[in-house]
């Protein structure tokens, strides 16, 4: 739905945790291989104070060998470890340069051999330590990033979730509003054909489909509004002939609402002002609304009120529509020609498409009865003309408010009836249909093509 839209912001694509990207220590080694939210100054201090410290408890505790590189374990190697622990090979490996500058400063002027194995067993388990550390920092970082982006998706999840409920609340309330689908609204629309005694039945149509809640019907006389209104429902309205939504109307000949008249700052009492257009563009009346709800004022609803004001004027013209075809073709049905007139100026007024669908059927066909058993199958609101021509007869079926899908489905319709019935198809059963789409040809051009192929050799 056009709009319950709230626009809902994709999920970001960065994988990587505000944590680890917003303070890793860009373009130094030491970063690339320990990427922390740690500030690179406090590694290095605590690689060499944390080394530093145990040269200092090993000078206290053991003078003779601070290091202890003579005892049973060699205690100096547990900073480099720790280092390497937290912060990868190359601070490990920092920590235990500090360790061998301190036996270098400790021992410069004496003659004692270089410990070796010392050393390099050290510097060994440090590079160990330190690899560990990386791969278990590189396997957080991902399960990090991993959760990062789960919970960035979830959140877009309750996001889309909630907009979906907030639609589907709508829709419901609308559904609840609209207890009738539009071919029941121009059902109840086709029998009225008075506009003083039908008027109020046409303001309960526009409640129960439009969601209008106060409303007044008033009939026109040049370009001022009679004082009193043909029928009204809702709160009591104040008839304002200087209303600039009622000048606007009546000089537009289109509907208007009230997004117009800010548009052009001025200030309107009412929402919408509609008016009723005969044939030659004269008005019978003027609809004016006061209140609707706000979700109802939309492109599509205003769209609904103008067919169906539309359809409903059309309908006390019901001799001077159907007129210009019957002049031309005497014998099609008043009623059938009423209606494709109608639908004709519908869809010229709301873009609104009609279809007509012919089916022509052989003699093998009109044989079996086939025309007058499908006239059986068309739908409540479809008029029907059966032209019988010198060689076949076409059922012409006119479907108001379709189009080429819902004369596909009535197609098939028809089809799986057949089938059903003698085990054949359309074809088999001398059955031909034709889609002739109302939006593209004129009535008269129409009927025109109907006799063609009815008298086709």
């Amino acid at each position: 739905m056009s709009s319950a839209s709230g626009n809902v912001r994709p999920p970001e694509t960065s994988a990587q945790p505000r944590a680890i990207t917003g303070a890793s220590f860009t373009g130094s080694p030491l970063g690339k291989l320990a990427p922390t939210g740690i500030r690179p100054w406090i590694v290095l201090l605590e690689a060499v104070l944390l080394p530093a410290l145990t040269l200092a408890l090993g000078w206290w505790l053991n003078p003779q060998d601070p290091l202890w590189v003579h005892a049973d374990f060699h205690w100096a190697w547990l900073a480099p470890m720790i280092v390497a622990l937290r912060y990868g090979p190359l601070a490990g490996l920092l920590s235990a340069s500090v360790l061998l500058a301190g036996w270098l400063l400790l021992h410069h002027g004496q003659d004692e051999p270089f410990p070796q194995v010392f050393f390099l067993g050290g510097l060994i388990l440090v590079m160990l330590v330190g690899e560990f550390s990386s791969l278990w920092v590189a396997r957080t970082r991902r399960a990090e990033s991993v959760q990062h982006y789960l919970h960035q998706r979830m959140e877009h999840l309750i996001r889309q979730y909630y907009l979906l409920r907030l639609s589907h609340d709508r829709l419901e309330h609308e559904l609840i509003g609209r207890p009738m689908s539009m071919r029941d609204a121009l059902k109840t629309l086709r029998g009225l054909g008075s506009m003083e005694s039908d008027a109020q039945t046409l303001l309960r149509l526009l409640s129960q489909y439009c969601q209008i809640g106060a409303a007044a019907l008033y009939r026109v006389d040049g370009d001022q509004l009679d004082t009193q209104p043909l029928s009204s429902m809702g709160a009591p309205i104040t008839l304002d002939n200087n209303d600039p939504l009622v000048r606007q109307a009546l000089e537009t000949h289109k509907l208007c609402h009230v997004v117009q008249t800010l548009a052009l700052k001025q200030q309107s009492q009412y929402l919408m002002a509609a008016p009723l257009l005969d044939l030659g563009g004269d008005i019978y009346g003027l609809l004016l609304v006061d209140d609707m709800p706000f979700f109802a004022l939309q492109e599509e609803n205003l769209q609904t009120i103008n067919l169906l004001l539309g359809y409903y004027t059309d309908g006390l013209s019901t001799q001077a529509l159907a007129q210009p075809l019957l002049q031309h073709w005497p014998d099609c049905p008043a009623e059938f020609a009423f209606e494709m007139q109608r639908l004709w100026h519908m869809h010229q007024t709301t873009g609104v498409p009609s279809m007509v669908v012919a089916l022509e059927f052989t003699p093998t066909a009109i044989e079996r009865d086939l025309p007058q058993q499908l006239l059986r199958l068309r739908r409540l609101m479809d008029e029907t003309w059966l032209i019988q021509g010198e060689r076949r007869a076409l059922l012409a079926v006119l479907m108001p408010l379709g189009d080429s899908a819902t004369a596909e489905g009535f197609l098939a319709r028809l089809e799986n009836w057949i089938h059903q019935k003698e085990s054949i198809s359309l074809a088999d059963a001398g059955i031909f249909p034709h889609q002739l789409p109302l939006s593209q040809t004129p009535p008269l051009g129409l009927l025109q093509r109907l006799h063609e192929i009815a008298d086709a050799q």
